[in-house]
């Protein structure tokens, strides 16, 4: 495996990645519905660049092949955090938030997690904040604000 910074020729990848996560993984705690206004079909490619460019972005490469990634803020905001379906398990979203937690310089990190990757964040040592209802194109979709102290 081959962590590196992101390039915005990763940006196409990246979305499509996140698209298709959402979709297949998310899929056991997440309806259809709330899926589709999670993860559309018209992501700004334009956003999500400038996003990663301004964060900390890391992404994960295994065979040539961009099999995960994920970014944090300056203020320790873990904002995205998505490994593909097939490498589920791997130890890639271990490696990714290692690195994002080795190199934010505050005293906590704040996670928006959604309900599948809650446990992953709850081993990690993150502590849930509180539940919340949050608006994806005027559906509501659980996730936990978390937090976890790293100084």
């Amino acid at each position: 495996m081959l962590l590196r910074r992101y390039n915005p020729k990763d940006c196409e990848a990246l979305t499509s990645l996140f698209y298709h996560t959402v979709h297949n993984v998310n899929v056991k705690d997440y309806s259809q519905e709330q899926l589709k206004a999670w993860a559309n079909d018209k992501i700004d490619l334009e956003v999500w660049n400038k996003t990663f460019s301004e964060h900390y972005t890391v992404v994960a490469v295994e065979n040539n092949i961009i099999v995960g990634f994920g970014d944090i803020d300056k203020l320790g905001y873990l904002d995205k955090l998505f490994v593909h379906k097939e490498y589920q398990r791997r130890g890639f979203a271990t490696a990714i938030c290692d690195e994002l937690e080795r190199v934010v310089k505050t005293d906590k990190i704040t996670t928006h997690s959604s309900i599948t990757a809650k446990p992953f964040f709850e081993q990690r040592g993150y502590k849930l904040v509180k539940e919340q209802q949050v608006q994806k194109n005027d559906i509501a979709l659980t996730n936990y604000i978390m937090e976890k102290q790293v100084r």
